[in-house]
């Protein structure tokens, strides 16, 4: 063991040998905090998960939720390093709950949003229950704009997931909030977001409707983009259609819809790939 490290387990050790003495449960849980954050200094971190779970419960005790809820975060931050998924899920969710307890819900929904960026990497699945709890806190709390960046999180996910369906309806209740806070300019995006789900889902009709009911928010580059695209499918121009889901304007857009724009079927049948024309009419 270092030095230094040592000298940071004799400082945790200290804090524990005055808790018996502390005044009140409050006093008691900052002192498990301190050494709590002094073996994770210390790279113990089993004994750091020990004394945090402890403060937890000092405070609950004295009803300090806010508090509380700060421990979980640190036992999330610990379940990250030692890649321990269901503390991550057990214990976000815990804070999320303690800090509406409290009567915080920008902080709950922050919790939300940190565990679902520490875990969208690897688990993208967990990541977007966080980031729909998230959105959830914040509707309550009737927050539409910060809503709406919540909903665009949650439908970059399910496209991401190929999740279609869902996706779907999540890109309408975006569209939604966008229109609540009048962010026009967003809502444009959406609707080609929405369209190019839609002819993922094979659902032509659904792409046609969405484009009458909110085309008019669209702006005259996003307008000539999706009637030329719909008129492809309609027609059943294969060659047409490739090329407008390779034009720079959609795949310029954010990464999971570009992405998405090179695996939509061609009206034809014929699955659109990475780059080039190949004789099939499809691009490779």
């Amino acid at each position: 063991m270092s030095a230094p490290d040592a000298k940071k387990i004799a400082e945790a050790e200290a804090l524990l040998g005055q808790v018996d003495s502390a005044a009140d449960e409050y006093t008691k849980a900052g002192m498990y905090f301190k050494a709590a954050t002094a073996y994770r200094n210390a790279k113990s971190l089993d004994k750091s998960k020990d004394c945090f779970l402890k403060a937890i419960d000092c405070y609950m005790n004295n009803k300090s939720w806010f508090h509380a809820a700060k421990s979980c975060e640190q036992i999330v931050l610990l379940a990250k390093e030692t890649e321990t998924l269901a503390e991550v899920e057990e214990y976000a969710n815990k804070a999320c709950n303690l800090y509406q307890q409290h009567g915080s819900p920008e902080a709950a929904a922050a919790s939300m949003d940190k565990a679902a960026k520490m875990t969208e990497p690897k688990h993208p699945e967990l990541a977007l229950e966080f980031y729909k709890r998230a959105l959830a806190v914040v509707l309550i709390g009737d927050s539409t704009h910060q809503a709406a960046e919540f909903a665009s999180k949650v439908s970059r996910i399910l496209v991401k997931l190929k999740k279609f369906e869902e996706a779907s309806k999540a890109l309408k209740k975006e569209i939604s909030l966008n229109l609540q806070t009048k962010s026009y300019g967003q809502v444009g995006r959406l609707v080609v977001a929405l369209v190019l789900v839609q002819l993922a889902l094979d659902d032509f009709v659904d792409a046609k409707k969405t484009f009458k009911k909110w085309g008019n928010r669209c702006d005259p580059q996003e307008v000539k983009t999706l009637e030329t695209l719909l008129q492809a499918f309609d027609e059943e121009d294969p060659e047409l259609a490739a090329k407008m889901l390779a034009s720079p304007f959609i795949r310029h857009m954010d990464v999971e819809y570009a992405l998405l724009s090179k695996n939509i079927p061609l009206p034809s049948g014929v699955q659109l790939e990475k780059e080039g024309i190949s004789s099939a009419g499809s691009l490779k």
